[in-house]
């Protein structure tokens, strides 16, 4: 009988795929390197987890899966090439659990997780049961595990992920492109590689909707209708065929209603861009348009983590420069006090490339910045590469403050000091900072009770 093990099966997107082939009937197990939730919700849905890696972990298994996080000096990956077990990438397990469906796949260098969310919701709010896979929780749907659901109906939606190429793997009838901004550079090498890859990946659908508010979108949508390939845009000027506005999007004369839950103009572009997705696949156009004002959100993406004394918490994935404008943006929509932002750097590579416009970023007026030490991932640490590489080019704005405190813990009490009533502590970041937004919480509440 077929097993597939995932090693590190506990993350978003492996935890996404592993429930999409059990459901399919693939025989699946998987092992990490520390209990989660993900981890826990397979386990269930009776999926074989374990906590640790073993080379035994794989005895039995017939193929194993990794992601790019996985290090060859894995003793599971060891083991199972000393056996001559087949290894393959998530993208291919994922191009193999949604075979025979009609697929919407995602991409962009930012916002990417939450359009393909918005794609689900309105797809189901309109009647249509997809299957989804996404890189994150996706919360209000029930029968989800984390960012994966098996529906009944013919249609996926899926997050495709640029970071390492593995987007590749996937024949989707539409692509979504929300922009093409240069990132992932430690893969790809220059801005030219990056940009050619996603030409790549969009000549593989029938249909291309790209962001027309995005340089590197918009051009890849007009190459892309030199080639005699369909590209429809969105965005906010009326050269445009969907146009976004505060609260109604139009297309051919037709308006829709565009009133979300979710803060912020990147939200409103998004969208846009999942109404587009979920139409092309035959979504009724208001129904889709309405399903969109329920869309709960995912995890991380702006996701309120509680109140105390008087602070909201929001926890928020943002990791590269655009992003953290577009959250901060989004943020003072919604808060009227003061915003204290506690920034975690992921990658060495990335904050040693970026550093100047991370500055830029972060440089916020009437706000508190608080940058903690880089998040490694996947890298080894690059000498001279720190919070302060950051930090060195931050000129605090008009009523502004920044400051650079390396350990993550002392970090989220400074940020908890430095929050008033009426305000919000942003903790932002693609790594561990996910736990701070708690650890803030608890200082708030302990200082709320000292004034009891």
């Amino acid at each position: 009988m077929t097993r597939v093990h995932f090693i590190g099966v506990g993350g978003a997107g492996m935890s996404a795929v592993a429930h999409l082939l059990h459901r399919r009937g693939v025989g699946v197990s998987g092992s990490d390197s520390a209990d989660g939730p993900y981890l826990r919700a397979l386990a269930g849905e009776g999926i074989p987890v374990t906590v640790g890696h073993d080379p035994g972990a794989i005895d039995g298994a017939t193929e194993v899966v990794v992601s790019s996080a996985i290090r060859d000096a894995n003793p599971e990956l060891a083991a199972a090439r000393a056996a001559g077990l087949p290894v393959v990438h998530r993208s291919e397990a994922l191009a193999r659990a949604v075979d025979g469906l009609r697929v919407v796949a995602v991409a962009g260098s930012h916002g990417n997780t939450t359009t393909a969310a918005m794609t689900a919701r309105a797809l189901h709010g309109a009647g249509i049961d997809a299957t989804f896979a996404i890189g994150a929780p996706v919360l209000g749907v029930a029968g989800a595990v984390g960012g994966a659901y098996a529906g009944g109906a013919d249609v996926a939606v899926i997050e495709a992920d640029e970071s390492d190429g593995s987007f590749l793997a996937y024949q989707p009838e539409v692509a979504v492109v929300t922009n093409v901004e240069p990132d992932h550079l430690d893969h790809y090498g220059t801005r030219e590689a990056f940009e050619e890859a996603f030409h790549d990946f969009a000549v593989r659908a029938r249909l291309v909707i790209a962001c027309g508010d995005d340089p590197g979108s918009a051009a890849l949508a007009e190459r892309l209708r030199g080639e005699g390939i369909e590209a429809l845009t969105y965005g906010g000027g009326p050269e445009n065929d969907v146009v976004v506005g505060e609260d109604e999007m139009t297309r051919g004369g037709d308006s829709f209603s565009l009133r979300l839950s979710q803060p912020g103009w990147h939200n409103r572009l998004n969208a846009a861009a999942a109404w587009a997705g979920a139409v092309a696949l035959g979504a009724n156009e208001a129904q889709a348009a309405e399903a969109l004002a329920s869309y709960g959100g995912t995890g991380r993406r702006f996701e309120h983590r509680g109140s105390a004394d008087g602070v909201d918490v929001y926890d928020d994935y943002a990791h590269h420069p655009t992003e953290i404008t577009a959250l901060v943006g989004a943020a003072r929509e919604r808060v009227g006090g003061r915003l204290v932002v506690l920034f975690q750097p992921h990658l060495y590579s990335r904050t040693r490339l970026l550093a100047d416009r991370f500055a830029e970023a972060l440089t916020l007026e009437d706000a508190d910045v608080v940058v903690a030490g880089i998040y490694a991932a996947r890298e080894d640490p690059e000498p001279g590469v720190d919070g302060t590489t950051i930090g060195r080019l931050v000129e605090p704005a008009p009523g502004g403050t920044f400051r650079v405190i390396e350990d993550l813990r002392e970090a989220a009490e400074e940020a908890a000091r430095l929050a008033r009533p009426g305000g919000a502590v942003l903790t932002v970041g693609a790594g561990s900072v996910t736990e701070a937004a708690d650890w803030v919480l608890t200082s708030l509440r302990e200082r709320e009770a000292g004034r009891a």
